[in-house]
């Protein structure tokens, strides 16, 4: 488990994390959420005992980082963000020198290099210049890096920054993978990649955690009413005026007009009855064509985006209160 404990970091007056605490469990993967300036990669830096706290407590496994910091980063496997990485060395070169730094024990250091390689997909390329490999295989080698000795905690930051889409996709189906063998911190500004991966989200700003919860409970607190969205082809306009014959909903609103003619709503209630019930029935009675019905979706950057600006809220009123 790790225990992060009224933690606080300054820059002379500058408060960069600001009284943090929270806890994480053995085998979660948990996202590490904010805006630029939120304090996240300082949080990072300190949770990999790179940097001190000013104040308060980082407990992992029971063992303060700051008493017995080299048992600690045992622990620790870090991927930091801009894959910092020697070019003139070779995948395997470069991760049998890791594992030689993180002692790992010379009898079994080339198994476990091997091992690393292959979990990570580079075998092919181990004994190529890292300086002549896509951006991708660069990725999987600082994950290989993070990886060798078999550490518990694995703390990602920006893991899939810079990828194209299908490189995108390995990477996140191999930290899926490592998931069910390891603890995992990952920050990304992909909300959605955070959706897929993570059980459990921590939303900063300025230094302050401002939310942690599981990313579909987060979205359903946004969620305040029953939405579909609904394209018709309606010359009409005759489904503006399904307020008049039920009640229960609330609003319709256009969203847009297509060039094939149809037309797309959002139709909202607070009722928690299915609107698309109500709303095939009411087209079928009047002669409406329906081209697509789905629910609305709230996603966690809706979630995410509502916190913030909640938050902001509350900063201002407090500010005028004062």
């Amino acid at each position: 488990m790790i225990r992060v404990k009224n933690v606080s970091k300054k820059y002379g007056s500058f408060k960069a994390v600001d009284h943090l605490s929270f806890e994480i469990e053995d085998g979660e993967i948990v996202g590490l959420l904010g805006p630029n300036g939120a304090g996240k990669s300082t949080t990072m830096n300190m949770l990999t005992g790179y940097i001190e706290p000013t104040e308060g407590e980082i407990i992992i496994d029971d063992v303060d980082i700051l008493k017995k910091p080299k048992k600690v980063k045992k622990q620790i496997g870090y991927m930091p963000e801009n894959v910092p990485l020697y070019k003139d060395m070779t995948p395997r070169e470069f991760v049998s020198y890791l594992a030689e730094l993180r002692k790992v024990p010379r009898k079994v250091r080339k198994d476990e290099v091997d091992k690393v390689l292959s979990e990570t997909g580079i075998i092919e390329v181990s004994n190529k210049l890292i300086r002549n490999l896509s951006r991708g295989y660069k990725q999987r080698v600082s994950l290989a890096g993070a990886l060798v000795g078999n550490p518990k905690i694995l703390i990602l930051d920006e893991p899939t920054v810079g990828l194209d889409p299908k490189q995108i996709s390995e990477i996140r189906t191999l930290i899926k993978s490592l998931g069910k063998k390891h603890t995992l911190i990952i920050s990304s500004h992909i909300l959605s990649e955070i959706s897929q991966l993570c059980e459990k989200v921590i939303i900063m700003k300025e230094g302050k955690m401002i939310a942690i919860d599981t990313p579909d409970h987060l979205e359903e607190k946004v969620q305040k009413d029953h939405s579909v969205v609904v394209t018709v082809e309606d010359p009409e306009n005759l489904i503006a005026s399904i307020k008049e014959d039920f009640s229960s909903i609330k609003e319709i609103s256009l969203m847009k007009e297509n060039d094939d003619h149809t037309k797309q709503y959002l139709i909202s209630s607070n009722d928690k009855e299915d609107l698309r019930k109500i709303i095939f029935s009411y087209c079928a009675k009047k002669g409406i064509t329906i081209f697509e019905l789905s629910k609305s979706q709230v996603t966690l950057e809706d979630a995410f985006l509502n916190i913030l600006s909640e938050e902001d809220q509350n900063d201002e009123s407090e500010r005028r209160e004062n």
